[in-house]
Parts: C-alpha cells; sequence; structure tokens
C-alpha cells in the first residue's frame, strides 16, 4: 500500500477511536494490526517489545479508571487502556516495509509537499546516527581532560547544538553543489505509485472500522 494513503489511514483510524469509544472496534483493529505484522513477517523481539513496552502506559490507564476512581467503570477502563496499543500497532504497521526515503518521497509526490519538506525529513533523519556518534566523541573528549559530561548535562547539548548547525551547514552547501534549488520542479528519479489498488484498500478499510465503530459498543 502507498506510504502516504497508509499514514493518512491510520492518523484517520486513531482519530476516530480517540472520539468514539468502541472496545470491539479497538480489538478489532489491534488483530487486524497483529495480522499484518506477522504476515510481514516481524522480528519476535520486535513483536515482543511492541508488546511489553507500551503495557506500562496501558496497566497505568487501567488502574487509574478501575482501581483507584471512584466510580469505577470496567469498560472504559479497558477501552482507554487498548486505545494504547490501538496507537502503536498503527503506526507499527505503518513503518512496516516502508523506509524514510519511501515515505518523504510519497509526502513529495503523492501529496505534493514542498520538496524542502521531503528532504529536510530525510535530513533530520539520517543526521541521528551522526548526532550519537558526536556526543559520544564529545563525552569521550571531556572524560580525557577528567571532565565528565552526564546526559542532562548542559556543556554536552550546547557542544552538540554547535555540531548539529556546522552539520546544517554542511548539508545546505552539499545540497546546493548538488543542483538543489528551492521552489524549482526537479525530476523524479524513483517514483512512489499510487494506483487504484491502494485507494480500494484505502477506502474499504475506513468503511469496514466506520462500520464498527458506530455498530458495536
Amino acid at each position: 500500500m502507498n506510504p502516504s494513503l497508509k499514514f493518512i489511514l491510520a492518523f484517520i483510524i486513531s482519530l476516530e477511536i480517540s472520539l468514539k469509544a468502541s472496545l470491539v472496534t479497538n480489538l478489532i483493529v489491534i488483530a487486524f494490526s497483529l495480522t499484518y505484522l506477522l504476515i510481514t513477517r516481524i522480528k519476535i523481539k520486535e513483536l515482543i517489545l511492541l508488546i511489553i513496552l507500551p503495557f506500562i502506559a496501558a496497566f497505568t490507564i487501567f488502574a487509574t479508571l478501575y482501581w483507584f476512581s471512584p466510580e469505577p467503570d470496567p469498560y472504559y477502563a479497558w477501552n482507554l487502556s487498548t486505545r494504547v496499543y490501538v496507537y502503536i500497532f498503527t503506526i507499527a504497521s505503518v513503518a512496516r516495509n516502508t523506509t524514510a526515503t519511501e515515505f518523504a518521497r510519497s509526502l513529495e509526490q503523492n501529496l505534493h509537499l514542498p520538496s524542502k519538506f521531503a528532504y529536510g525529513v530525510l535530513a533530520a533523519i539520517n543526521i541521528i546516527p551522526k548526532m550519537k556518534m558526536a556526543v559520544k566523541q564529545i563525552r569521550t573528549s571531556a572524560m580525557m581532560r577528567g571532565m565528565y559530561l552526564s546526559f542532562w548535562s548542559p556543556v554536552l547539548y550546547f557542544k552538540a547544538i554547535l555540531v548539529a548547525l556546522n552539520s546544517a551547514d554542511n548539508l545546505a552547501q552539499g545540497m546546493e553543489s548538488h543542483g538543489y534549488i528551492e521552489n524549482q520542479k526537479r525530476s523524479t528519479i524513483v517514483k512512489i505509485p499510487l494506483t487504484t489498488k491502494d485507494w480500494i484498500v484505502f477506502f474499504t478499510l475506513l468503511i469496514l472500522v466506520n462500520i464498527s465503530l458506530f455498530c458495536f459498543k
């Protein structure tokens, strides 16, 4: 399915579920997303993390509404706690088999967002590993001088910001040297197709979710 349509579908479903309470729909969306992840052969370790990490948030919501509420409501508690897994699994389904480059290209080609936005997203994503390495180098250099820079140290983040600014300047110069001109029409090297099949799947899933929302509690 087209990356942009997957993102829009997940966004609409998450928004509708947050506005209309339906425990059955929550469970259906979770089951469908889990099935999709299994079909696309997600690693067992990644699946376990998707289940375990949100558990604290889901359990906290359930406990607050069921055990510590003046008027406990089991249905409302289950409904809000399962929403956490709806959001997590829908996001995981969107990100599954979709790279950051494909998503940025889809935003530019299919949703017609400005190219500077798409390239900005790619630049931000690709600079993350370099920033991690830069932070390690800064901390190592400080330790060699007898200074320990903790995770919350202002000095560490000040130096990291300087590195980020320098990297941003180098990136801008590199893009200009490769012929990038803002607000100018660019050729498409890799096209992200938006087919009739994508639209059929999009509207089918959206209609089924809405039917479930208004038919089941």
